[in-house]
């Protein structure tokens, strides 16, 4: 991942509502969730609802389709991922007790299922 996009990425998680989301989509898993659906669990106005999934899936953080009257959003795992990737690239440089902690993450991460860890490499 290039620093502008980390930058454009990171702008649109820099907002409470659309970490929010982006958490509720993450752990929603590839299938994604109704529009509507989201605005409940997040507790958000649809305009507001609509303006940050609009800035989510700018920034390439949620994906969207339209099944029948509904949109669902998902999350990009890959995108996810690639973030997570350029923040830790440089990480432990000489001092791998610094990343220590996120091996516990990773290890919890191994009991999601196949298809999630799959979209994330």
């Amino acid at each position: 991942m290039e620093t502008n996009a980390a930058v454009e990425t990171l702008s649109a998680l820099a907002h409470e509502g659309r970490l929010a989301l982006f958490r509720v989509l993450i752990k929603a898993g590839p299938g994604g969730l109704a529009a509507g659906r989201l605005g409940e669990a997040v507790g958000m106005a649809p305009s507001t609802l609509s303006n940050n999934l609009a800035v989510l899936t700018r920034a390439g953080l949620a994906t969207s389709v339209r099944d029948g009257r509904s949109i669902i959003y998902a999350a990009d795992y890959g995108r996810m991922s690639d973030l997570l990737a350029f923040l830790m690239e440089d990480c432990c440089d000489g001092s791998p007790e610094i990343c220590a902690p996120l091996g516990d993450v990773l290890a919890r991460m191994a009991c999601c299922p196949p298809e999630l860890r799959s979209g994330m490499s």
